[in-house]
């Protein structure tokens, strides 16, 4: 799926310029193989070490835009 390699990686931030994690994973729903959820690490070093078990889930139906970021309603 072209997408996923186009959306992990790339920041999330909120309305408020927040800035939540990098996705670094997907969740995709296979009947329908939709996108379902990001899941989101919290980054830092410990992140990019492999150490970091810290992971945040935002449901694909609040993603309000995507471009260079990834914007949500939140």
């Amino acid at each position: 799926m072209r997408i996923m390699e186009k959306i992990i990686g790339k920041e999330v931030i909120d309305n408020s310029a927040l800035i939540l994690g990098r996705v670094k994973d997907i969740e995709v729903n296979i009947e329908t193989n939709e996108i379902e959820a990001l899941i989101l690490g919290k980054g830092g070093i410990a992140e990019s070490l492999g150490l970091s078990d810290s992971e945040v889930i935002i449901s694909y139906d609040i993603i309000k835009e995507i471009g260079d970021k990834i914007l949500i309603n939140r």
